[in-house]
């Protein structure tokens, strides 16, 4: 089998990283080869032998059929990542007229070929924020990042009130579906019921129920 050109492996590498880190960033649950595969849409063998690759380049640890861990190496780099890939949607948002539905993809891309010089720039020009527009934090570029308090919605109880720190980009139809109910972030509502999930958005009159994929994409505090 050929060696995979230098620049995509490099590419490659900071993807692998970046998906580690994102994993354990809203919960505690250490990610394996098995979801590390269904997380970048390839075989579950190639998978593997990347993270061997990765360990040898002392960017992560890890126990054959067991978790993926960074290292402190490896941390660095996915947080230098996620900078990126934060920042750039935080700009397609701002100044590009993208919806939160849209940047995801378009980060991926522009993330692996944007200077630091201009990623700096950028940072400045947006009023170097601290989050992105789904409730990510971006690390400063000294790679310092503060994690919100949250919890997930699914945790919530009726008659909670509740305000949106983070909803998951994974699913564009979700966010388009959020959007329309008028969840979005820092939207505050109560909870009237739970099955099916209602609630009354602060600012608004109408009840409105919540796909039950929300109750595992979006993240609250109390």
């Amino acid at each position: 089998m050929a060696a995979m050109p230098k620049a995509q492996y490099a590419m490659a590498v900071e993807d692998y990283v970046k998906v580690i880190y994102a994993h354990t960033e809203w919960q505690p649950e250490p990610i394996t080869t098995s979801v590390l595969a269904g997380r970048l849409g390839l075989a579950a063998s190639s998978v593997t032998e990347m993270v061997k690759k990765l360990g040898a380049q002392g960017l992560v640890d890890h126990v054959p059929y067991g978790a993926v861990t960074l290292t402190t190496d490896g941390t660095a780099l996915a947080l230098r990542m996620l900078r990126r890939h934060r920042l750039i949607e935080t700009w397609l948002v701002r100044h590009f007229g993208y919806g939160w539905d849209e940047v995801h993809d378009e980060a991926e891309v522009l993330e692996h070929s944007l200077s630091d010089r201009l990623l700096d720039t950028i940072d400045e020009q947006l009023g170097l924020p601290t989050r992105d527009p789904h409730g990510d934090p971006i690390p400063s570029r000294t790679g310092r990042i503060e994690q919100p308090e949250a919890t997930l919605l699914r945790s919530v109880l009726a008659g909670e009130t509740v305000r949106v720190v983070r909803i998951s980009d994974r699913d564009p139809l979700l966010l388009r579906h959020l959007e329309a109910e008028g969840i979005a972030l820092d939207s505050a509502f109560t909870v009237v019921s739970l099955d099916p999930f209602v609630v009354n958005v602060e600012g608004t009159e109408a009840a409105r129920t919540i796909a039950p994929d929300s109750l595992d994409s979006v993240w609250v505090s109390r």
